[in-house]
């Protein structure tokens, strides 16, 4: 139950209010609607002119209450990432959900969060200092902060397949595989967990789907065995590669 609601018009003025007890931010308010607290504050983040597109050299800027669709619908963004968008939510979800509230609540079956991992993305985090983390650590330890921008490189090849039962179902397993110039390679694997695995980050593809294979050898849950993810992972791993 919201018992207020605030709506700050400065960065400093929102984080003065969240960081009271029983206060959360409120971007597409999917978050919100499914808090377990109560009674809580709603700081509502429209006014801080955090949606935007920006591309930055080699790099694309997004602010963290853009919305789901409206990455979906950019012309920057990649095909491989709209992929994963598209399987994350229905399209009325996508249109209220941002891209910071997502990644907050992701666990291993978020696709967005798999193409993320993959693409090495980095999150800006405000508290009374402002730090950045790779989408990976930032999974891992889930820092205490607000999100204010996601930052993704643009000058990558990168590619996303995935299996489900059915076309509306979230993947049993997905794989999203990123390339650079450089011959770095990065694959994560979705579809298991309580967060996306990186399976493999190298300076090369050799080995691609033995990488795959061994980081699901255990990926056991009601939804499919550990054998079966195991080997669709490799075979994922080896489409994104052979599609990039």
């Amino acid at each position: 139950m919201i018992t207020a609601y605030h709506r700050p018009k400065t960065m400093d003025e929102a984080l003065a209010l969240l960081i009271k007890p029983n206060t959360l931010p409120l971007g597409g308010g999917t978050l919100l609607s499914h808090s377990k607290t109560d009674s809580v504050e709603a700081v509502d983040l429209q006014a801080l002119g955090l949606t935007t597109v920006t591309r930055k050299g080699n790099d694309l800027e997004l602010g963290a209450t853009l919305t789901l669709q409206a990455l979906f619908e950019s012309g920057d963004c990649p095909a491989a990432l709209k992929a994963a968008l598209k399987l994350e939510a229905p399209l009325n979800l996508r249109n209220t959900a941002t891209i910071a509230g997502t990644l907050v609540a992701a666990d291993g079956r978020s696709t967005f969060a798999v193409a993320l991992l993959a693409l090495d993305a980095k999150v800006t985090v405000v508290t009374d200092k402002t730090a950045t983390f790779s989408v990976g650590e930032y999974l891992l330890n889930r820092p205490k902060g607000l999100i204010t921008q996601i930052t993704i490189p643009l000058n990558v090849k990168s590619a996303f397949e995935y299996v489900s039962r059915t076309p509306s179902d979230k993947p049993i397993v997905c794989a999203a595989l990123t390339q650079w110039t450089s011959g770095r390679a990065r694959l994560a694997l979705g579809g298991h967990g309580a967060t996306p695995t990186l399976a493999m980050d190298g300076t090369e593809t050799d080995g691609l789907d033995s990488a795959a294979r061994n980081a699901y050898h255990e990926a056991q849950d009601d939804f499919a065995s550990a054998d079966y993810r195991a080997d669709v992972a490799a075979t994922l791993a080896k489409r994104c590669l052979t599609g990039m």
